[in-house]
C-alpha cells in the first residue's frame, strides 16, 4: 500500500527549452492529442530568445518561465516543478523536440495506476525513422559502462553494451534501472522523496542519476512501450557541440565517482578520467 499523497490528481507537464522553434510548436499541437485531461503546461526557458515563446504564451493552459539563465536540463526542469501548486500530483519533464501519438499521455497515466510503487514511467522512443530508441536501461557499473564506453563506438554490438541498452526482444512492460529524460512521467510524490534533479549534472546523465535514487527511495522506474512519442533530438546540443560532449564525459565520471568513494576507488577512478579524457579527445577532432 502507498502512502496518501498530499496532491491531487492534476496533471502538469515541465518541457525545458533551450532556443527550441518549431519543436515547441510542434510539441505543444501533439500534445493536446496525447490526453483527453486537462493539462498545465510550463515551458522552463533556459534563457532563450526565441518567437517560439511568445507563440506559446498565447496558448491556453501554458505557462512560460523565463528563467533568465542556463541552468541546464535537470535545473530548467526543477524550477518549473517549483511553479506548480499541491494540485498537480502528476509532473511529465520532456523536451520540446517530442512528438506525443495521440492517447500516449493517457496510456502513462493509466500505468500509474497499475504500478502503485512506480515512482517515474517511461513511453517507448522512437527515432525520426522509425527505430526504437533503448530509453529503458540497466544502470551503468564500472564494468558495463567501462565496456560502453571503449567500444561501445567501433563494435556496437559488444556484450557490454547490449546488456546496458537492454535491447534484447520486443519491448515490453517491465521495470527498469533509468528511464530516458527527454520524456517521463513522474510521480510527485517520487519526485519529492528524492528532491528532483540533482543540479551538479548540467547535461546528460542527470537521467540516470534521478533513475538510480527513485529505485533507492523504494520506487519503480517502469517501461511502458504501449506508450508512445518520437524524438527529433540534437538541435540544442548541436548548438556547441564540443561543448556537449565535454559535459557528458564529466557527468558520466561524476556519476561514477559519486557512486564508488572511498580511498581504494581513487586509482580505478583515475583510469576511468583518464580513459574518457582520451575518448573526448578522439571523439572531437576536428570539431
Amino acid at each position: 500500500m502507498t502512502e496518501p499523497s498530499r496532491y491531487g490528481d492534476g496533471v502538469a507537464v515541465v518541457v525545458v527549452t533551450y532556443f527550441p522553434g518549431e519543436d515547441l510548436d510542434r510539441f505543444l499541437d501533439s500534445l493536446e492529442k496525447a490526453t483527453s485531461r486537462d493539462v498545465q503546461v510550463i515551458v522552463a526557458d533556459n534563457d532563450s530568445t526565441d518567437e517560439a515563446l511568445d507563440r506559446a504564451e498565447g496558448r491556453a493552459g501554458v505557462q512560460v518561465l523565463r528563467i533568465g539563465e542556463n541552468l541546464g536540463y535537470g535545473g530548467g526542469a526543477n524550477r518549473g516543478v517549483v511553479e506548480l501548486d499541491d494540485r498537480y500530483g502528476w509532473i511529465v519533464i520532456a523536451n520540446p523536440d517530442l512528438e506525443w501519438e495521440p492517447g500516449s499521455l493517457d496510456t502513462l497515466l493509466d500505468a500509474g495506476q497499475r504500478w502503485p510503487r512506480g515512482g517515474a514511467f517511461g513511453p517507448l522512443i522512437r527515432d525520426p525513422d522509425g527505430t526504437v530508441y533503448p530509453s529503458a536501461r540497466l544502470l551503468p557499473s564500472l564494468g558495463r559502462g567501462m565496456g560502453h564506453a571503449v567500444f561501445g563506438k567501433i563494435w556496437p554490438a559488444n556484450p557490454w553494451t547490449r546488456a546496458y541498452r537492454q535491447e534484447q526482444g520486443a519491448p515490453i512492460e517491465r521495470t527498469s534501472g533509468w528511464l530516458s529524460g527527454s520524456c517521463q512521467l513522474i510521480r510527485r510524490a517520487a519526485w519529492d522523496s528524492v528532491d528532483g534533479f540533482d543540479t551538479r549534472y548540467f547535461m546528460y546523465f542527470e537521467d540516470v542519476d534521478l533513475g538510480d535514487r527513485i529505485g533507492r527511495a523504494g520506487w519503480h522506474n517502469v517501461y511502458i512501450p504501449s506508450a508512445a512519442v518520437t524524438h527529433i533530438g540534437g538541435k540544442a546540443t548541436s548548438r556547441a557541440p564540443k561543448k556537449m560532449l565535454a559535459a557528458h564525459h564529466e557527468s558520466a565520471y561524476r556519476y561514477l565517482a559519486d557512486r564508488h568513494r572511498g580511498l581504494a576507488w581513487k586509482p580505478v577512478l583515475a583510469a576511468v578520467k583518464a580513459g574518457l579524457k582520451l575518448r573526448l579527445k578522439f571523439e572531437t577532432r576536428g570539431k
